[in-house]
């Protein structure tokens, strides 16, 4: 990784008692980390007070820990702060309509690589999207690395978490939302037309995107690959897909 210790330390608090401070106090967290075998006392009862907030709990090792505390006493429990507050699916349609505009999302299903949610961000925001969602387990957070790979976008992009894709794909569509998965089995994405309000998903770096989740599309797409390879990264991908959406809508 190439975050520094002044990275690490930028959005997290360690420690029990400042951990502790931190739940109480209201402010946004974006997940607790626990070290492997720390039980008892405080950590209970921080554990629980996370577990009321609905406020993700991960367990990692003591090593794992140090390196995202910068070398700090965290008495085996931290919570990590986002770089950015998250916005609600209600705040991205409000968006939409203040613009006069179809809507314009992109669902993240399981992106874990940080730099990958980063980049997806970074050219989500040159390409007018209004909001991107992503779900709250099995993806990168908008940590310090998301911040840093988005090159400020972060700053203008509504970012949606929500606890179910499947779910919210479902909402999405009560809404008017055409939504496009993208997959090697689809059809040729240029043959589409995006000039409709709609919702470009883009599944996980390595298992695309979720069975269930391809089922509550509307239309499976494809990029052509030419080569002897059969997948693109997913922040590139994403950037191809994103840009059509664009072409295609100043066409008409």
């Amino acid at each position: 990784m190439e975050n520094t210790n002044n990275e690490k330390l930028s959005n997290i608090i360690c420690g029990r008692n400042p951990v502790l401070e931190a739940v109480r106090s209201g402010r946004e967290i974006d997940r607790l980390l626990v070290a492997h075998g720390v039980s008892g006392g405080s950590v209970t009862a921080i554990i629980a007070k996370c577990k009321a907030k609905g406020i993700l709990i991960k367990e990692i090792s003591p090593q794992k820990l140090d390196y995202y505390c910068g070398g700090a006493n965290h008495q085996g429990v931290a919570v990590m702060f986002a770089s950015q507050e998250y916005s609600t699916v209600e705040d991205i349609f409000t968006l939409a309509e203040q613009r006069g505009e179809k809507p314009f999302i992109i669902i993240c299903d399981e992106i874990e690589d940080p730099h990958n949610l980063g980049a997806i961000i970074r050219t989500a925001e040159a390409c007018s999207v209004h909001g991107i969602i992503i779900p709250t387990r099995r993806s990168a957070s908008l940590n310090a690395t998301v911040a840093k790979s988005a090159s400020g976008a972060l700053e203008y992009m509504k970012v949606a978490r929500v606890t179910n894709i499947p779910n919210t794909i479902d909402l999405l569509k009560e809404n008017g939302i055409w939504v496009f998965g993208a997959d090697m089995d689809g059809e040729d994405y240029t043959q589409t037309d995006f000039d409709i309000p709609c919702a470009l998903v883009i599944g996980n770096e390595g298992k695309g995107i979720g069975n269930l989740v391809a089922k509550k599309c509307d239309k499976i797409i494809s990029l052509p690959m030419c080569g002897k390879i059969n997948s693109l990264n997913a922040s590139v991908a994403a950037g191809i897909l994103m840009y059509e959406v664009v072409r295609k809508r100043r066409q008409k």
